[in-house]
């Protein structure tokens, strides 16, 4: 999981490809969604971006999609993201965190992800997950459990 390497773009949108890795010795707040500038993955996205000055003290925020670059590049410029997004465009990182599930909409099967959040510690562990995230208030339960 560590050793995963995606493509992604930084706060400044410059591409980049990371790894888990890169941030040993940062606590990281890693949350997958499933579509960019959809309803619920946009209100979340500017959720984080709101309360980044909050953030950014306790902890590293990196967002996480199977939507391409070009995609994440203008959800980012459209809401003005101010942290990492990684494209997971064949979901290696969502199946390593079990978050690649079967869903169902209209009757109609399919995979996607599952809306989730992990807190990584600066050792690289898990130290909490939310999964089925409800995007109301998400970041505050996050905030809550950072300040602990």
């Amino acid at each position: 999981m560590q050793n995963i390497k995606l493509n992604g773009l930084d706060i400044n949108g410059e591409e980049k490809e990371y790894s888990l890795n890169n941030f040993i010795g940062k606590r990281i707040v890693l949350y997958f969604y499933p579509k960019d500038n959809t309803s619920g993955c946009t209100q979340e996205a500017c959720d984080f971006r709101d309360n980044m000055n909050r953030l950014t003290s306790k902890a590293t925020i990196i967002g996480v999609s199977p939507d391409s670059i070009k995609s994440h590049q203008k959800f980012k410029e459209k809401q003005d993201l101010n942290f990492i997004l990684l494209s997971d465009t064949e979901h290696k990182l969502a199946e390593a965190f079990e978050v690649w599930k079967e869903k169902s909409m209209y009757g109609r099967k399919y995979m996607g992800i599952e809306r989730s959040t992990f807190i990584i510690s600066a050792d690289g562990e898990i130290e909490k997950e939310w999964r089925k995230v409800k995007v109301k208030g998400h970041v505050d339960e996050i905030l809550k459990f950072l300040m602990q």
